[in-house]
């Protein structure tokens, strides 16, 4: 079988290599260059997005940003997993709340502005301090605001303004402000839905963000009650997009009531631990399903962190010295910020687990991996 994938970056490198073992070879489509490319071995292939269309068994996507035209081309193929909906409702925020609405799953109080008297209404309705957050084309922090007082206000505006009208009559723009509720943690869940509307679902990700963009996350901590909030949203959303895949969901934790922060209809940085934690990672699971194979467990096999690297020139291999330890590594050209690789370790329970954290701690400089030391000391405490 073959599967091609919208988007030539490191989440495809990743599915490719989950699922060659089960016969499938998998092809990127690199929409920026509109060059199809094998994602392992980033060897350039000379067919069009329109013939690996025709030849592909099936067609997903890496990320939601993906050009109108190209969406359309996959769907009318009737071989497009989750769908170009389910990409559309990730890729815009305005999209994603009222899925949630008509899902019935909870979220932080919101309102849509497209004009400024749109959000002075939000402002009087919603109260400071508001999370702003552009509809289309925010990612990992960026295209937000904070406001906390009215003096900053009109300065803010401005700045939105600007964003909104960049916008097009085809394509326009719009913002969502939603009321800053003061949360305990960030947490996310992964899950699969078959072809037949079977659904399976990974432990709860307690998840750590330094800037907008994820640094850490840990599976294995959670208990019954919780699980159960994030599994129901999961179900509900993935029910109502009618979703085949994989598909996260990131959640504030609220005194131990889950609000969706947002949705991702693909597979997700923060469940790269299922590759060891897990006995089916979120990536074989994604192809599994989207193929119309039977998805493989999602029960957590053994506690396990992933530790994102960002912007370094290569892992250390001194890592590969601690016990379950596993090193992943994306080959691609170092940039500040830029994700090149996720280390995970896993251990028999979660004291066990945090001293694998010491250890890589004292591997791993503080300012380049934050949060590591930290959390070891909370697991040894635990």
């Amino acid at each position: 079988m073959k599967v091609l994938v919208l988007g030539a970056g490191q989440l495809a490198r990743m599915m490719s290599l989950a699922s060659t073992h089960l016969g499938i070879s998998v092809l990127a489509y690199d929409v920026g260059s509109k060059q199809v490319i094998n994602p392992v071995t980033f060897e350039v292939k000379s067919t069009t997005l329109e013939q690996e269309v025709e030849q592909s068994y099936a067609i997903t996507a890496e990320f939601e940003h993906i050009p109108e035209d190209v969406l359309n081309i996959c769907q009318q193929s009737g071989k497009f997993f989750p769908g170009a909906e389910s990409i559309a409702t990730g890729g815009d925020r305005s999209k994603e709340k009222a899925l949630l609405d008509n899902a019935h799953v909870p979220c932080a109080p919101y309102a849509l502005i497209t004009e400024k008297q749109a959000f002075i209404n939000a402002i009087d309705e919603l109260g400071l301090p508001l999370v702003i957050k552009t509809c289309q084309a925010g990612y990992d922090g960026k295209g937000q605001w904070r406001l906390k007082t009215p003096d900053d206000a009109e300065q803010i505006w401005s700045e939105m303004k600007d964003f909104l009208d960049s916008g097009t009559e085809a394509a326009p723009h719009s913002i969502i402000a939603e009321k800053m509720i003061p949360f305990d943690r960030e947490v996310s869940i992964i899950g699969v839905r078959a072809r037949d509307g079977q659904c399976k679902v990974y432990p709860l990700t307690e998840n750590q963000h330094t800037n907008g963009v994820l640094t850490l996350s840990i599976a294995g901590k959670e208990k019954a009650a919780i699980q159960a909030q994030a599994e129901s949203a999961f179900e509900k959303l993935a029910t109502e997009l009618n979703y085949v895949g994989v598909l996260a969901i990131e959640f504030f934790d609220v005194g131990g009531q889950l609000l969706v922060n947002e949705i991702a209809p693909r597979v997700h940085n923060s469940g790269h631990w299922t590759q060891q934690g897990a006995h089916t990672s979120q990536f074989e699971n994604h192809m599994r399903a989207i193929t119309g194979l039977p998805v493989g467990s999602t029960k957590l096999v053994r506690p396990t962190a992933m530790i994102n690297v960002l912007g370094q020139p290569s892992i250390p291999y001194t890592v590969l010295g601690v016990q379950n330890c596993t090193s992943h590594w994306y080959g691609k050209e170092s940039k500040p910020g830029r994700k090149m690789g996720h280390i995970n370790v896993s251990a028999d329970n979660l004291h066990e687990l945090g001293e694998r954290l010491a250890e890589l701690a004292e591997l791993l400089p503080e300012d380049d991996y934050p949060g590591v030391s930290v959390t070891s000391h909370a697991l040894i405490l635990n």
